[in-house]
């Protein structure tokens, strides 16, 4: 799977309370939870995502509550890819099981700053800041993993019968 476009870049210990408040989890609207998304770390990110659809963080990002609801607010508000120095865990297989792209890269999200252009394959592992020129290398989704965010999620990929 190929990837492209701007960055909203933020820090350390993006929590999954910031990612989506948990006074909004008495829904399971996804639309209605992407409205909320980021909006207690962000006041600009809904404006924001229309034109920039990557998110590069720091450490530990998604740490906090087990809610599926953080990456599933993200990926709803149209972020197309998160990389990050590194994830919490149970983030990490949540983002997965619901279809959202996450990369480990600590060279990327180092060097990557706000508002750059990027370009990035799933299938190489190679993330290109297309604003510096710079190529960082990752790790590439295994193929049933790369299967499962491309079906948009575990249980959509299930049903096409990709995963038994």
């Amino acid at each position: 799977m190929k990837f492209e476009g701007k960055v909203i870049k933020y820090g350390d210990n993006v929590d999954t309370d910031v990612i989506i408040p948990a006074r909004y989890l008495n829904t399971i609207d996804k639309k209605e939870l992407a409205s909320h998304c980021m909006e207690d770390l962000d006041a600009s990110f809904q404006e924001r995502v229309k034109t920039h659809n990557i998110i590069v963080a720091g450490n530990n990002f998604g740490c906090g509550s087990s809610r599926e609801h953080a990456p599933l607010a993200i990926k709803e508000s149209g972020v197309t890819l998160v990389i990050a120095k590194s994830f919490a865990r149970i983030f990490y297989r949540n983002a997965i099981n619901i279809g959202l792209a996450i990369y480990e890269c600590p060279e990327a999200a180092e060097g990557i700053v706000d508002g750059d252009m990027i370009t990035s394959d799933s299938d190489t592992g190679i993330i290109k800041d297309e604003t510096t020129g710079t190529t960082y290398t990752t790790k590439p989704f295994p193929e049933f993993i790369g299967k499962i965010i491309a079906d948009g999620g575990l249980m959509e990929s299930i049903k096409k019968g990709n995963i038994r």
